[in-house]
């Protein structure tokens, strides 16, 4: 699948169509969400829920109208009529899961991250391509209104040179039983940079330095730092043992620097026409030194946000993307850029918190392979 959907598609002016057919997998944490959004869409039946427990899943199909269960994914691809899967299962699952439901001809969204490793991730991505199916990471935070603007303004030129990023997602959560809190919470963090930044999420390294101060065995605190162009920087802080709860994440240009704030939702978005001013024409050493900075003082204001659940834009982009055989601004290739950051972060703290290539160079990133379609 060589077009993508245009990120800003809405569905006012959509040809009526059959509902598509798709069965959720997995009815733990996040699976009740899919499930709720996918049974409220005009895109969807809901034909199924699978889950080990079957008393899990029994309760959540009661919520929802006694949508019929099944144990195993073996089981919903024998008996049950579907088009898509929705897979909310744990990170190790996913390369397995995925990858029968892609060898059954099923489209897929899977839950963050795409799967525990990059050779699976390409794995599924391959298999996908191949097959003409949909492979869709279910990167949440780019489908709300909030990351929609960002990108906007991004993207439009509205900050200027990017010349850091700071982001923080700490609060007081559990200390997941198979993943560190790099994997567990930097996956948002990184997607929503993959899709709003220019170039992508594109770093050529990273360095990681985590803590486990309660003796886990997995570190519960992390900070991770990468260069973006320019000299440009990025810093993403995330921690499990924080008492308050912080979503933010401060896009600094040359021109504004824009602040999202996920757990206002009065204003989400600030964006601040002041800062540093700072000739950055090429001088000589002893001009640099002499070099006059001066700030910026200008206005505060908040964009206009049409507040709507992320989720269901989501499983909107999944019908729209199999339907019009395009892929999703979240498909495999934002999945795998994701996925090779994480493994050089898991690099890095290995090295003591020393510089770690990141694999998957040759990957082209989502705006220039936007450009070429255009």
């Amino acid at each position: 699948m060589k077009n993508f959907a245009n990120p800003f598609h809405t569905p006012t002016h959509r040809q009526p169509a059959r509902k598509l057919k798709i069965a959720v997998v997995g009815a733990g944490y996040w699976g009740p969400n899919l499930a709720r959004n996918l049974q409220a869409s005009p895109d969807w039946d809901l034909m199924a829920i699978c889950d080990l427990d079957i008393g899990r899943a029994s309760k959540l199909a009661a919520t929802l109208g006694e949508i019929p269960v099944v144990e195993s994914l073996d089981e919903l691809l024998d008996t049950v009529d579907v088009d898509a899967v929705a897979i909310a299962t744990p990170a190790h699952t996913h390369h397995g899961t995925v990858m029968t439901a892609l060898r059954a001809g099923k489209h897929v969204l899977v839950e963050k991250p795409l799967a525990d490793s990059r050779a699976h991730g390409l794995e599924m991505v391959a298999e996908a391509e191949a097959n003409g199916l949909v492979l869709m990471a279910d990167h949440t935070y780019c489908y709300t209104p909030a990351v929609l603007k960002m990108q906007e303004l991004v993207q439009a030129g509205s900050l200027g040179e990017i010349l850091f990023v700071d982001s923080v997602r700490i609060n007081l959560g559990l200390v997941q039983p198979d993943v560190d809190v790099f994997w567990d919470l930097a996956p948002h963090d990184l997607a929503i940079l993959d899709f709003v930044l220019p170039g992508g999420l594109n770093p050529a390294e990273v360095s990681a330095f985590g803590a486990d101060p309660l003796g886990t065995g997995r570190d519960c605190v992390g900070h991770l730092n990468f260069r973006l162009p320019n000299d440009g920087t990025a810093h993403v802080h995330v921690n499990w043992l924080s008492p308050t709860k912080i979503r933010q994440m401060v896009i600094g240009g040359s021109l504004r620097t824009l602040v999202w704030d996920d757990l206002n939702p009065q204003q989400r978005l600030s964006v601040y026409d002041r800062g540093v001013s700072l000739d950055r024409q090429p001088k000589s050493p002893g001009e640099r030194k002499t070099n006059a900075i001066s700030y910026r003082l200008g206005d505060t204001w908040s964009p206009a946000l049409q507040e709507r659940e992320a989720l269901s834009q989501v499983v909107e982009e999944l019908a729209f993307c199999i339907r019009h055989k395009r892929e999703a601004r979240t498909g495999g290739a934002s999945g795998l850029r994701v996925l090779s950051v994480l493994e050089a972060v898991t690099r890095s703290l290995g090295q003591d918190g020393q510089a770690a290539e990141v694999a998957g160079a040759e990957l082209e990133t989502s705006a220039a392979r936007l450009e070429r379609v255009r």
